[in-house]
């Protein structure tokens, strides 16, 4: 029996069928490939890349990305939600959104620390100057510097400096665990002699022990303090902070105060390394808030803040107030300290604060800072508004903080350098560390740093306790409006308060660190500011 053949028809039919059904199967790899990627196949963000240097910082290319190493395990436990799906620098063509992290104009200032064509090496050496500094990390680095510009004018050679070791946080490092000391030294080589030890044949003699007055001038240490060259040949300084004066010192010395501290006091390479490689990890999430919490025990203690604290907890900063012997002031009232803005702002203000200036949920915020007093429950209500919230716990392993934990000015070197590098740095309190960041970032560029109004904002947040105002947009424009010129542009440094006498008149002044203009920064084209840029 013959065979029938397809016919035809049924033979189109069947190739238009074969033809649909390749086309089908090609579209659905196409479209699982587009809309369903594999996971076996990472796409790194933005995120993870290194956001360029800006002018004045040093190349980070010989470092190691964090993306380079085990991600340390706290980062898993980042909170997540869909708001935060967005990185933040992605939203930056919001024009507002813009602006919340626009830094300053630098109106054309410029860093200018070469010294005078007059200025000579240092001369011969009359003695060594022995200095014990005091306070925590940022006191003791004013101090130090300080100290360097004394030498000068008394021809001494400086011996480096002891740390303290007896203050509040009990730190036992000494000048090289927290900074690099061959560098302090070569980079002040023709400015002052500095050596590492006191000679042996030295230890034995008398010394001159001398307090030097606080915020003295030139004529005190070439007249009073470099006559004593005249019976002893060791002078030691008990204490190194505030013994200069912020103002009306001559230019050179002024300018090697500058080159002290934004050059020559680096910190230890291991502090170095491990800073730079959180400022990256931050960055990873994209622009961040560099936050200085100073809400820790010791801080409320020696003010007498307890404003939103518990009467358990009052009654123990008011006792450890009452039980250190070197606090003068005891009796304290915390409201009259909160409403002239002396106070710290709590967790929950700053975060009343940051909402209100236009800071969306989802901005990363290091925290710099020791251990808060109050613990989880006391940053509750600012982590609801920003549950990005990091710090160097949280975002170093256990192994790369081991060396640094017994040691409070090594941990708080970390939390500098991470605060200098920020896109926005927030104090909540107007301390030395606030204002040693405040100074370095305006030496850095004037890059944006909000200083908190807090004696306004304190009167703000009540009127919303008392619900004479609600968080909204009229809140929102008057916190904004009473900021819109307290966000680090150039301006000369501060002079004393009118009508303050003696030291108070002295301690009214704004902190030669915290703003070096004039003196260390200078309109282009002016005198001194060409070839005096430092590398810092």
């Amino acid at each position: 029996m013959k065979r029938r053949g397809l016919t035809p028809s049924v033979l189109t039919v069947f190739r238009q069928w074969l033809t649909c059904a390749i086309a089908l199967i090609c579209l659905g790899s196409l479209f699982a490939v587009h809309v369903f990627p594999s996971s076996r196949v990472p796409v790194f963000p933005d995120a993870f890349k290194l956001h360029k240097p800006e002018n004045g910082f040093r190349s980070w290319k010989s470092e190691l990305r964090w993306v380079q190493e085990q991600s340390p395990p706290q980062l898993s436990k980042v909170p997540s939600s869909p708001m935060m799906i967005k990185k933040v620098d992605t939203l930056n063509e919001i024009p507002d959104f813009k602006q919340l992290w626009k830094a300053p104009s630098s109106r054309d200032f410029v860093q200018c620390v070469s010294p005078n064509p007059s200025y000579s090496s240092p001369g011969e050496s009359r003695g060594y100057l022995v200095v014990y500094t005091n306070g925590g990390l940022n006191q003791m680095r004013a101090g130090i510097c300080d100290m360097v510009a004394v030498a000068r004018i008394i021809n001494a050679t400086l011996v480096i400096p002891k740390l303290d070791k007896r203050s509040f946080w009990q730190d036992s490092s000494k000048f090289s665990d927290v900074f690099d000391e061959d560098h302090f030294i070569s980079a002040l080589a023709n400015d002052v002699r500095i050596v590492k030890k006191l000679p042996k044949e030295l230890k034995a003699e008398t010394k001159a022990f001398k307090h030097f007055i606080s915020w003295s001038g030139m004529d005190y240490y070439q007249d009073e303090i470099s006559h004593l060259w005249d019976d002893y040949k060791v002078i030691q300084a008990a204490k190194s902070d505030s013994r200069l004066a912020n103002n009306k010192l001559p230019l050179d010395i002024q300018r090697l105060r500058c080159r002290a501290f934004y050059g020559a006091l680096r910190f230890a390479p291991h502090i170095e390394s491990l800073g730079k490689l959180l400022v990256e990890r931050m960055r990873s999430h994209g622009l961040y808030i560099a936050l200085h919490l100073r809400y820790e025990k010791d801080m409320l203690a020696f003010t007498g803040c307890t404003y939103g604290l518990s009467t358990i907890e009052a009654n123990e900063l008011t006792s450890m107030r009452e039980n250190t012997s070197y606090w003068k002031v005891k009796d304290i009232d915390s409201k009259e300290q909160r409403s002239k803005g002396y106070c710290p702002l709590t967790p929950k203000e700053v975060g009343m604060f940051l909402s209100a200036l236009g800071y969306p949920s989802n901005t990363p915020i290091y925290i710099a800072s020791g251990e808060i007093y109050g613990g989880d429950s006391q940053m509750a209500e600012l982590k609801s508004r920003f549950p990005l919230l990091m710090s160097k716990e949280t975002i170093a392993s256990v192994s790369e903080l081991e060396p640094f934990v017994h040691h409070a000015s090594q941990m708080a070197a970390l939390d500098y350098i991470v605060s200098v590098e920020s896109d926005v740095f927030v104090p909540s309190y107007s301390g030395n560390m606030a204002r040693a960041v405040a100074g370095h970032r305006r030496f850095l560029g004037h890059r944006k740093t909000i200083s908190p109004d807090r004696k306004a904002l304190v009167q703000l947040f009540d009127k919303v306790k008392e619900g004479k105002l609600v968080e909204g947009k009229r809140f929102s424009d008057m916190v904004m409006e009473i900021h819109r010129r307290r966000q680090g542009s150039p301006r000369k440094r501060k002079g004393p308060i009118s009508g303050t006498k003696g030291k108070e008149r002295f301690r009214s002044e704004e902190a030669f660190y915290e703003n070096p203009i004039p003196d260390c920064l200078c309109r282009i084209g002016s005198l001194g500011a060409a070839n005096s840029v430092v590398t810092v």
